[in-house]
């Protein structure tokens, strides 16, 4: 490195420790900016890094050359080099892992070691590069020192590595596959020993005391009956209001399945004792066998318990050419391997509006070698499955929510190795799924949830095909059925500036979408049905699901609002709240609505906020505009000092400091107890041309005496303002 570089770099190392430390030791007083919280979000990204380099850096201390030529002091420089870059980029990984702990959901043991071997390892960097300048060192303790160098570095990953991933992610692969219990039948308790173990494996790593994911921890009985930031788990007794149920059997694409994608997924067997055991909950020491014997649980739970025998899928036929899996691999269609040490592939098939059945005829080639096809959520139609039956060594078909029917099974009697099927989602018919049951001769597992087969069907048919494992998902006897889900919503923002179509949509198929926009609650006959719905005004939509077998969703709420202008310009005229800055004065033209909830981003990174002064707004347009209202999006929150403006004023003016009142209104008084709440207030006027605009809102400066914050300056929030 260049000496000039050098030094520049090395006063870089130095400035950079000073600032570190400085974060370090006053960590606790920390209060950070929406950008730093993203900042923070990089760590695992960037740590990547400074592992390799220093990594690199200790590897060419130990194995130095030991010649006294030219080349090793062209090596000895390199090396410096490559340690001044890796202590730096650990000084900045230091910080974005501060800044990532701030969060909600990490504390504990595992924390505190790896937070602070991380920040010992930055130190150790940083001395063992300037002790470099001393020759005794570098000649004679270079060596030692960055074998410790590399022990220091393998601990700080293995901390980082068990706080993200769990405690047992280094062996978990050799794990999972082993029997969760072998306790006799006659002493197993169902929470001990069936449930408990379940939530082990497949929750535990992000649910425990050092990675509060949520705020919920599932380690013990008591942790999983207080729930999370998001409420009670489940209540005893009533599945249908569940939310561990409910994330557990959301699709795997929604952000809130758990365990979430990527992570091992709990088995149809896992997720039915679940199901009965939230229906049954009884004593924590209640035993499997005092269950009765007919019980869903109980003959769950006792092959849970018995010893299996592990069955091999056997392969006899030779590799594909890998040339040939490669072309066939494409934007809309993967092939792989089905292990690395096995012919066999798997094969997926996405995006519907791209999909025809040529994508599986092209699949002849390797027709020998598929053994596991996934067509979920395609158009399937029954002619397809024509295509389908010439992947001769096919086991596994995943044919879950597509067109197909019950008669056009009989396609697939020529799969003689076909053990697992999976149908859920389809409309099936009783008597042609029987016929076509009888020719499958291999099958054992069939998943029919939502299939419209009523429970006696689907028990007739469990007595009738005893070999078959059938998959019911929520099924039960018909007197207890499912809460749907709440609808969701699909556009970008809801903040829009002309005309737009509301995109609402639930994940069930067949569901059926009702709304009103008058503020009343839907229901299943009166309410409009949801088809397509355009607006062109600020709406405030209530929508429910409801299909049949199940209970209707609860009511979801969703406020669209109109913004017709957004100023060429804009500055505030007063600093924000130190904790409430948001983006500024584009804070409230940027079309991003906060949220209510300190742990949701929406809150910590949408809302611009004042308490000791007045929320002061300048706005400029390079051409004029016909103004005749202007909204204020604000929080309210009493129980933590968050209340409406006092006082909203509304200025216009076609030139500079020609200023005219416009509008100076109210905001709704917040009464005891209410509920919190996001709220609308507008200002309406004869339509007025204006080049600047001035939006003064004031906070409440003395909160009521009813409050317990009673006496204090109130804090007003607001996310965004409306200009029409």
């Amino acid at each position: 490195m260049n000496k000039k570089y050098r030094l520049l770099a090395e006063q870089i190392l130095l400035a950079q420790l000073i600032f570190t430390s400085f974060i370090i030791l006053f960590e606790k007083e920390l209060v950070l900016p929406p950008w730093a919280q993203a900042a923070g979000r990089l760590h695992p990204l960037l740590l990547h890094f400074p592992i390799v380099l220093l990594l690199m850096a200790f590897l060419m201390a130990i194995f130095k050359p030991k010649d006294t030529t030219e080349f090793q002091s062209y090596y000895h420089r390199f090396q410096r080099s490559i340690l001044c870059l890796a202590v730096g980029l650990s000084g900045i990984t230091v910080l974005m892992g501060i800044f990532l702990a701030q969060e909600q959901g990490y504390q504990g043991e595992l924390l505190f070691w790896h937070k602070w071997t991380g920040v010992a390892i930055y130190y150790f960097g940083t001395v063992l590069y300037f002790l470099n300048y001393w020759p005794l060192f570098r000649n004679k303790l270079q060596k030692g020192v960055s074998v410790l160098g590399v022990a220091l570095l393998m601990m700080t990953g293995h901390f980082g590595a068990s706080l993200t991933h769990g405690e047992n992610f280094l062996l978990d692969p050799l794990t999972t596959g082993k029997e969760i219990s072998t306790v006799p039948l006659d002493s197993a308790l169902v929470f001990e020993h069936i449930i408990q173990p379940i939530l082990q494996q497949k929750c535990v790593s992000c649910h425990n005391e050092d990675k509060v994911k949520g705020e919920l921890m599932l380690t013990d009985l008591s942790s999983i009956l207080k729930g999370g930031k998001s409420g009670k788990l489940f209540i005893p007794g009533n599945p249908q209001m569940s939310l561990l149920l409910e994330r557990i059997h959301m699709p795997m694409e929604e952000k809130k399945h758990m365990p979430p994608s990527g992570k091992v997924q709990l088995t149809k067997a896992e997720s039915r004792m679940l199901y009965h055991w939230v229906s049954t909950y009884g004593s924590s020491k209640a035993k499997v066998v005092d269950l009765p014997l007919s019980d869903s649980l109980r003959i769950l739970a006792m092959a849970f318990l018995k010893p299996k025998a592990v069955e091999v899928d056997r392969f006899d036929f030779d590799e594909a050419d890998p040339d040939l899996v490669k072309d066939l691999n494409s934007d809309y269609r993967t092939v792989a391997h089905l292990a690395s040490d096995s012919p066999a592939l798997t094969v997926n098939i996405y995006n519907k509006s791209q999909y025809t059945v040529k994508q599986i005829e092209e699949l002849a080639p390797i027709a020998q070698q598929v053994v596991a096809l996934n067509l979920n959520k395609l158009p399937i139609q029954d002619a397809d499955l024509a295509a389908v039956a010439k992947l001769k060594n096919l086991r596994r078909l995943d044919l879950n929510f597509t067109d197909i029917t019950a008669s056009g099974l009989s396609h697939l009697q020529a799969l003689g190795h076909l053990h697992t099927l999976s149908l859920s989602g389809t409309q099936l018919e009783i008597g042609p799924l029987e016929k076509q049951l009888a020719g499958l001769k291999a099958l054992k597992q069939l998943t029919v949830w939502d299939t419209g087969l009523d429970v006696g069907a689907l028990e007739n048919l469990e007595k009738k095909f005893v070999a078959i494992t059938f998959i019911k998902g929520f099924q039960d006897d018909g007197a207890s059925p499912l809460q749907l889900n709440p609808i969701q919503v699909n556009n970008a923002s809801m903040v829009f500036n002309d005309n737009l179509e509301v995109q609402l949509f639930h994940p069930i198929k067949g569901t059926e979408i009702r709304y009103s926009t008058d503020g009343s609650v839907p229901d299943s006959v009166t309410s409009d049905v949801y088809k397509t719905l355009v607006i062109d005004k600020n709406t405030f939509i209530k929508a429910r699901a409801f299909k049949k077998g199940w209970y209707g969703s609860e009511t979801s709420s969703f406020d669209f609002l109109k913004n017709t202008y957004i100023p060429d310009s804009v500055r505030l005229s007063y600093v924000l709240n130190r904790v409430h800055k948001a983006a500024g004065a584009h804070t409230f033209f940027d079309g991003k609505l906060g949220q209510i909830g300190a742990n949701n981003p929406a809150w910590a990174n949408y809302w611009a906020g004042v308490r000791d002064t007045d929320l002061e707004l300048y706005a400029e347009f390079k051409k004029p505009v016909a103004l005749s209202s202007v909204g204020v999006h604000y929080m309210v929150e009493e129980d933590t000092g968050i209340f409406p403006p006092d006082q909203i004023e509304v200025w216009g003016a076609t030139q500079p400091g020609a200023w005219k009142i416009l509008s100076r209104f109210q905001a709704p008084k917040t009464s005891k107890g209410e509920t919190p709440s996001i709220r609308l207030v507008e200002g309406r006027f004869n339509t007025t041309k204006v080049a600047y605009l001035k939006i003064i809102a004031k906070p409440v400066y003395s909160i009521p005496s009813w409050s317990r914050r009673k006496g204090n300056k109130a804090l007003l929030l607001v996310d965004e303002m409306f200009l029409n």
